[in-house]
């Protein structure tokens, strides 16, 4: 499949011949939420923690005697029962990651990409690079293209003014070709691949 290649000043560049193994498959919407799950879940911290009955400082003493106080009968002041005790059961430093086969990440973010094709909200850029590292300059441009939620990949280095002028952009993010993933090409509405990104796409996807 062809796409119209643009450049930052909103003018055509040409045309590139788009992969239908990478661009034109069927979305299946499985793959994505498996996929999305899989990244939320490893990224969690899972650092925290609640501290159990062992974990409490302070005396084993019987608290008071066994029998004719009209009470129940208890033997330590760290059971969960009483205030300041250990939590019963509480969370502990964990990992939250889950497994997925390399394969299925693999297509899950050929179905990513094409999902977005189908969707018509592909743009191919033919370079991110600007002289200057000005915001408010690089701001008119990607409106000019009808940008204001997205998500741009470059190639394997990311164009160092480009870079300073749009990390003040909210809604639009920068990734090195190597950094293109499921999650971050559906949280925005639009995604960006210059002509360096596609290429660095096809050789990973050969």
């Amino acid at each position: 499949m062809k796409a119209d290649v643009t450049t930052l000043e909103a003018k055509k560049a040409g045309t590139v011949d788009l992969a239908d193994a990478v661009f034109g498959l069927e979305p299946r919407p499985d793959l994505l939420h498996r996929m999305v799950r899989y990244q939320l879940a490893k990224r969690q911290s899972g650092t925290h923690a609640a501290k159990g009955r062992s974990d409490i400082t302070g005396t084993g003493q019987k608290i008071f005697r066994q029998k004719g106080t009209g009470r129940a009968r208890h033997g330590n002041k760290k059971v969960p029962q009483f205030r300041g005790g250990g939590k019963a059961f509480g969370p502990s430093p964990r990992s939250h990651a889950i497994g997925l086969p390399k394969k299925v990440r693999a297509l899950a973010l050929r179905h990513a990409l094409s999902a977005k094709a189908k969707a018509e909200e592909l743009i191919i850029l033919d370079k991110a690079e600007v002289k200057e590292p000005k915001t408010g300059g690089l701001r008119k441009q990607l409106e000019k293209l009808g940008l204001r939620s997205a998500l741009i990949v470059d190639g394997t280095q990311v164009n160092e003014n480009f870079g300073l002028a749009i990390r003040n952009i909210p809604d639009v993010d920068l990734l090195p070709a190597q950094g293109i993933n499921v999650y971050d090409i559906l949280r925005r509405d639009t995604l960006v691949l210059t002509k360096a990104a596609l290429e660095a796409l096809e050789t990973r996807f050969k």
